[in-house]
């Protein structure tokens, strides 16, 4: 993508995906002068002591210095940092293990385990909103885990104040294969054809709505597939464009880094940042995650509507109506839910895609395939059945 500019149209294409700009941007060293605060740089990762740092978070000064440095290398510098020693005390982290074990054992009874985004059904044990299950299961244990001034100052220093915490619980297996290089969440988790429908300027801006983070409830060792990270790449603009492509993910295979980490430090990352989980090589380690996706808390509408009674409503008028495609179309879009998310995973999980079915999707596809009005309702009811947590 020459000299980081999006195509003359305004959104991004194939066109705007230059390797070669790719590669000259991965390929900078970390700028030490603006990590003041760091203990350590890794492979252009900067870490951080908490057990140093952890005191500071309390004074407002050293505080916004150490937030600020955090958002920098989140924004423009590596894109990835950790924090050492994220718990001080880790002996939360192992009843709430005990507890995530529990819950992936109730829940392969259930129903054999539940879908993935990038991995098949079965391969990992995957606890989807591990959150609300540990603190409805053990609130005491709940309120110790996410009492982590750490994790609310870096939370705070990438989305601000009032972030909404989610969470999903990852174990992979010895033997456990590899991610293939990927973005998150808004961008990464839609089609490449529904990517490319978002304006340039809003790849730019759907970073900045979440943030990734990952607990580590084991010690991680290289073996055992901690995640690999390309350092930088979250600035490439058309990166949400960019990551299919084979040669985007030869490039990364070849540059990755990874970073063994030790029970209770935290690794976060911009979400536009290149990424995938390694491969589990080791014998016996069984790699235990809990991925924090923290999400701003602008990512809501001003009012609340009824969109199921809308879509109803409005469905035998569209079937009927003498407009024009596009037409229907546009007022599908101001009636309709058209995001997949959020949803109940556990009961709508992102089987055969990366999004679950919307209301706007199901509302063309009923017109297409001349669903009745009693069949269109029953799906909605079916999609708000699986969304209801």
């Amino acid at each position: 993508m020459k000299d980081q500019k999006h195509h003359s149209t305004g959104y991004f294409s194939e066109a705007d995906c230059d390797i070669a700009a790719f590669k000259a941007l991965i390929g900078q060293n970390a700028d030490t002068s603006t990590l003041a605060h760091a203990d350590d740089v890794q492979n252009a990762i900067p870490i951080y002591d908490m057990a140093r740092l952890r005191p500071s978070l309390e004074e407002r000064d050293a505080r916004a210095a150490l937030m600020a440095e955090w958002a920098g290398v989140l924004m423009s510098g590596p894109g990835v940092l950790v924090l050492k020693g994220a718990y001080a005390n880790t002996r939360v982290l192992d009843e709430a293990t005990a507890i995530y074990e529990a819950v992936i054992a109730e829940e392969k009874q259930a129903s054999g385990g539940g879908g993935d985004h990038f991995a098949a059904s079965g391969a990992n044990d995957r606890i989807w909103n591990s959150s609300q299950k540990l603190c409805l299961r053990a609130p005491d244990v709940f309120l110790r885990y996410f009492g982590n001034t750490a994790i609310e100052a870096v939370s705070e220093a990438w989305l601000g104040p009032n972030y909404q915490m989610t969470a999903q619980v990852n174990v992979v297996h010895p033997g456990g294969a590899a991610q293939q290089a990927h973005r998150d969440y808004h961008l990464g988790f839609q089609s490449a054809e529904v990517s490319a429908q978002y304006p340039a300027h809003v790849h730019d801006l759907t970073p900045a709505l979440t943030l990734q983070g990952a607990v580590a409830h084991c010690d991680m060792p290289i073996e055992s597939g901690p995640t690999k990270l390309l350092p930088f790449s979250q600035m490439f603009r058309a990166g949400y464009a960019a990551w299919r492509f084979p040669e985007f993910r030869a490039c990364f295979e070849e540059n990755y880094v990874q970073l063994p980490l030790s029970k209770g430090d935290a690794l976060f990352f911009n979400p536009a940042l290149f990424h995938a989980a390694g491969a589990n090589t080791s014998a016996d380690i069984h790699r235990m995650a809990n991925l924090l996706q923290v999400s701003s808390a602008f990512g809501r509408a001003m009012e609340t509507l009824d969109r199921r009674a809308m879509c109803i409503a409005l469905y035998p008028s569209a079937q009927a109506s003498a407009l024009s495609r596009a037409d229907v179309a546009a007022a599908i879009a101001s009636c309709a839910e058209g995001y997949s998310f959020p949803t109940n995973l556990d009961s709508d999980p992102p089987i055969g895609g990366l999004a679950p079915e919307t209301q706007k999707a199901l509302f063309h596809r009923g017109l297409r395939n001349g669903m009745s009005a009693l069949d269109f309702g029953t799906a909605l009811d079916q999609i708000a059945d699986r969304q209801r947590p």
